[in-house]
């Protein structure tokens, strides 16, 4: 069975890396003559692709491959398969990217199946770095694929000595999970760049992991998904390290420094996705909705916390 990986980020080269020290695949890239001739990325700078990785810029080739990996911001994920007309019925296509979609509200193994519904969709999440995982540092994820016989060969697939691999078939939990945990990592910048302590992030993040429980169940999920490794260890994960985008991008709301507006920072379009979907479901989200403001400036973040401080009591 071939794999290929599209999207020569970091996160699509750190899963060459890793998958490509135990059996060969192909790794497309936008850009990929500097790929072709360094065998490194800027992204991951001193980590060598292994030999057994074959990168191309030749899309159609990538696309021949039995197992294809969509790996690349989210919100560009629906316009990048939009103009594929390659068939790719029975093909395992794996997303590899956390958020909702800004214009249809979909995960985004929902939109690999809205796009190629003959293919078998699933998505690789969970608490992970681009470079722990480049540079063999032990991670676990999630895979999640309703269908249990390619779920077990994707498993088998991309499963490494140092990236260990859990399957579920909750897809929707696991969406969830990967995509809502990007907001309170922002939240959680923002109380610490705001100077409220390491009890206000642990409140944030209790209190967040709820709102996640909420939504999630509400769509569809099972609440045991949202406490594994693409709910729980995720949000843990990117609420406490500065290796996090979105924990970053909270640190500079939270200080009022300026954020380099070049890093893709996905919490910001899923707070605003999460708020819509909020006001159509009827799911109570105060955190999402208070970062939404705050990312887009229509609140600051001492408003946004004396308004959550503010709300009335109840039970846990």
């Amino acid at each position: 069975m071939s794999i290929a990986i599209l999207g020569g980020g970091a996160f699509g080269t750190a899963l060459a890396v890793a998958v490509g020290k135990t059996r060969p695949l192909t790794l497309w890239a936008r850009e990929a003559a500097p790929l072709i001739k360094h065998r490194e990325s800027p992204r991951l700078q001193g980590v060598r692709l292994p030999d057994a990785v074959t990168v191309t810029g030749d899309l159609e080739q990538a696309l021949g491959a039995d197992t294809i990996l969509f790996s690349m911001p989210m919100q560009s994920l629906d316009a990048f398969a939009a103009p594929i007309s390659a068939p790719l019925a029975g093909k395992a296509l794996v997303a590899c990217c956390k958020g909702i979609d800004l214009r249809s509200l979909r995960g985004p193994a929902a939109i690999l199946a809205q796009h190629w519904p003959d293919a078998i969709p699933a998505i690789l999440t969970g608490p992970s770095f681009a470079a722990d995982i480049a540079h063999g540092l032990p991670t676990a994820l999630t895979l999640a694929c309703a269908d249990e016989t390619t779920a077990q060969t994707l498993q088998d697939q991309l499963s490494t000595p140092s990236l260990r691999l859990y399957r579920t078939a909750d897809v929707t939990g696991a969406e969830l999970g990967g995509a809502l945990k990007n907001v309170m990592a922002i939240a959680c910048g923002a109380a610490i760049g705001a100077g409220m302590g390491d009890s206000a992030r642990a409140a944030v993040i209790t209190r967040g992991f709820a709102e996640m429980t909420r939504l999630a169940v509400h769509l569809g999920a099972r609440a045991e998904t949202l406490t594994g490794l693409s709910g729980f260890g995720d949000l843990v994960l990117t609420c406490t390290s500065e290796q996090s985008r979105n924990y970053r991008f909270g640190l500079a709301l939270g200080r009022m420094e300026r954020f380099d507006p070049d890093i893709t920072v996905e919490g910001v379009k899923t707070a605003e996705a999460v708020t819509k979907l909020a006001t159509t479901t009827g799911v109570d989200m105060p955190i999402c909705q208070m970062v939404h403001e705050i990312s887009g400036g229509g609140t600051s973040v001492a408003e946004a916390i004396q308004y959550l401080l503010n709300r009335p009591l109840k039970e846990e």
